[in-house]
């Protein structure tokens, strides 16, 4: 069947990487950004479409001078979580990296927000509480957890850029928080940072100074090489500086306790942090390099701007690297560890973000200015749409499977009443 448009109102429509479908593969959910990449971060709603009958529905309103974007899904109820600028935001306090939070709606009770991750920027600092902002937040498989990048308000660069880090936010463990500042505020989460940042890395070593774009690994974990299980674990690209100069990104793996009550367990550092350091990483997590690629002709994670993302059997992490032809490929590592294994071999490279089908046989993403499905075994490529250079080209930033695996959903530009907005789309996967 040919793609659907499912949106038409004049204005913006942004799909997150991932997890933008309910679980019953009924609604899609979005924001309302207004460019085409959503880099300006001034939308105001968090809406859902009903991708049978094109009907919206506002799940959550911003007010007070505050926006909101960058919403996904639950993968086993209504709820949603998506990113919330301050509300009355002055000169010292406005919308950015270090200045966000996440907050969770439910699809029953639209419009009723609740803190994901607590605030509390005033030593001494309270454990389970963040001092700066999260990003791109992402349920566990089993939804009792939630991935986020964060960036600190406290010590928001280093000497080789911005510091951001990944953490995991605990759910129904909620967090109180003094109103020592105005910009404290308690959570229902307990949230910690669980990479290990160094402001200056050692070149040729395993230091990052950045941990971004990360992904759940397999429904239930992975299996490590002694053959025992790995319950949860999160892959994130990781910032190396290389022996001969320069800084890349590369596949890191951190291996979360299996029980995240132990999440609250500290290491050798508070995992609040302190006025010198960043908050850490609790005891027993564990960072490890996957790939080693600084040797390769093209080293490194590279292409459009993409977030790690798993096999659903946790067998597989998925990326873009370039070819030695210098054409940007998907990749696949286990999370074990090993040489990387190139799954396409394209004359075009894979020109967006992209996900698995339910049962890790398919990947979708854009190629060629068209939606197309990759097989994992072979890597060949299938197109779902024709191919459409220019504005109304596919996207890059998303190509979502639905949760039941019959479609996928990602955004191309529509005229419109003022102009070009972004619209939903959605393409039977056919397979």
């Amino acid at each position: 069947m040919p793609a659907r448009q499912i949106t038409v109102a004049p204005h913006g429509h942004v799909l997150t990487n991932t997890a933008v479908w309910s679980p019953d593969s009924r609604w899609i959910v979005y924001d309302t950004r207004s460019t085409a990449d959503g880099a300006e971060f001034d939308g105001t709603r968090i809406e859902r479409v009903e991708v049978e009958t094109g009907r919206i529905e506002v799940l959550y309103e911003s007010h007070h001078g505050a926006c909101c974007g960058v919403v996904t899904c639950s993968p086993l109820d209504d709820r949603v979580a998506f990113i919330l600028g301050p509300e009355h935001p002055t000169a010292d306090w406005s919308y950015g990296p270090a200045r966000r939070q996440g907050v969770v709606v439910r699809a029953a009770r639209p419009g009723a927000a609740e803190p994901l991750d607590a605030r509390d920027v005033v030593p001494p600092f309270t454990a389970g509480a963040l001092r700066g902002g999260s990003h791109v937040h992402v349920f566990s498989p089993d939804a009792a957890a939630v991935s986020f990048t964060y960036e600190d308000a406290l010590q928001e660069r280093g000497a080789t850029g911005s510091l951001r880090g990944v953490g995991v936010s605990v759910c129904d463990r909620p967090v109180l928080v003094p109103a020592t500042h105005p910009r404290n505020h308690d959570g229902s989460a307990f949230s910690v940072l669980v990479t290990r940042l160094v402001a200056a890395p050692q070149p040729g070593s395993d230091e990052i100074s950045r941990a971004c774009e990360e992904g759940w690994i397999g429904r239930a974990g992975y299996r490590r090489s002694d053959g025992s299980w790995q319950r949860r674990a999160v892959a994130f690209q990781g910032h190396v500086r290389c022996p001969a100069g320069g800084t890349i990104a590369e596949v890191f793996v951190v291996d979360l306790p299996d029980d995240l009550a132990d999440l609250a367990r500290p290491g050798e550092e508070p995992l609040s942090g302190t006025t010198s350091r960043l908050p850490a990483p609790p005891r027993g997590v564990m960072q490890r390099r996957i790939t080693m690629t600084t040797e390769r002709r093209h080293p490194g994670i590279q292409g459009p701007r993409h977030w790690l993302r798993s096999s659903p059997d946790g067998e597989r992490i998925a990326f873009l690297m370039k070819d030695d032809s210098g054409v940007v490929q998907l990749f696949t590592v286990s999370p074990r560890g090993g040489q990387p294994e190139q799954v396409t071999r394209l004359a075009s490279p894979i020109a967006s973000s992209f996900t698995w089908s339910p049962d890790g046989g398919h990947l979708a993403c854009v190629a060629d200015g068209s939606v197309c499905l990759v097989d994992a075994a072979d890597g060949a490529l299938r197109r779902l749409t024709p191919p459409e250079h220019g504005p109304s080209s596919p996207r890059p930033e998303a190509c979502v499977f639905s949760p039941d695996g019959t479609r996928v959903a990602y955004v191309r530009r529509e005229p419109g009443r003022g102009g070009l907005h972004n619209q939903l789309c959605v393409v039977e996967a056919g397979v």
